[in-house]
């Protein structure tokens, strides 16, 4: 199964990688059923929903610790009666949760300023000049470097604290919330707070 087939069905479907691989492999890499696949399980119909306004939601609270870590989320749907269902507050907290453990600094990789991502790829190239690699390498090392970076400081882009296999991120765990909920969901904004730092 090749990488740029899951890249493919991935822009054409919306759905995350982890069901874009499990879809190929159920469909012999056969890319319209994959998409079948994906339809009949409800993944693919999310990305429809993705252009529709989320007004309503959550805003959660999660402290950690004996009172030491603290998180605040707003996390939006289309209803309030999506918001007041199970579901959608088992994901809020999960995220919650994400946010306490894995301490990301933004939403997702397009919220990075320029200045911060040109700062990143300084400090990889010097990091690069100091261990005498060739230069002609250097921009494709310090592309998997900043892909690296995004998945540490994006909420998005990290891997789900609780994927025992290590691949599905947090991006790919609302795209199925999407798809069982059947509503928009957009993580809006959250703040986290440890105690004694700045």
């Amino acid at each position: 199964m090749s990488t740029e087939l899951i890249i493919k069905l991935r822009e054409m479907t919306g759905a995350g990688i982890m069901d874009c691989r499990n879809a190929l492999k159920e469909s012999n890499d056969d890319i319209d059923r994959a998409c079948q696949w994906l339809r009949e399980k409800g993944i693919a119909s999310a990305v429809k929903r993705a252009g529709r306004l989320a007004k309503q939601g959550l805003v959660y609270s999660y402290i950690h610790g004996n009172g030491t870590l603290g998180v605040l989320i707003e996390v939006n749907c289309e209803t309030d009666f999506v918001a007041k269902t199970e579901d959608f507050q088992n994901l809020v907290k999960e995220i919650a949760m994400q946010v306490a453990a894995a301490a990301p600094t933004y939403i997702s990789r397009e919220q990075i300023p320029a200045s911060v991502l040109d700062a990143e790829k300084e400090i990889y190239k010097a990091q690069l000049k100091e261990e005498g690699k060739p230069e002609k390498i250097y921009d494709k090392i310090i592309e998997g470097k900043i892909e690296k970076f995004y998945t540490q400081v994006c909420l998005y882009d990290q891997i789900y604290i609780r994927d025992i296999s290590g691949k599905e991120t947090i991006k790919d765990l609302v795209t199925n919330a999407i798809a069982k909920i059947g509503e928009n969901i957009i993580i809006k904004r959250f703040a986290r707070f440890k105690l004694g730092e700045e």
